[in-house]
């Protein structure tokens, strides 16, 4: 089972398992459950680093 997959099971109401039980019987970090998940590559800004790469390459 993927991570993804393994996160999605962890149930933050359960009042019987503590979140650092379930992770740790899921196989999960605490901190991937904590920590917020990072934003997606802009592609604005990657377009626009790869322009003059792409000039460079064909001049």
């Amino acid at each position: 089972m993927s991570t993804p997959d393994r996160r999605g099971m962890l149930d933050r109401a359960d009042q019987t398992l503590s979140i650092r039980r379930q992770c740790m019987l899921l196989g999960i970090a605490r901190s991937g459950i904590y920590r917020p998940p990072r934003p997606a590559n802009d592609n604005d800004n990657d377009l626009a680093l790869m322009r003059p790469i792409d000039e460079l390459f064909t001049a």
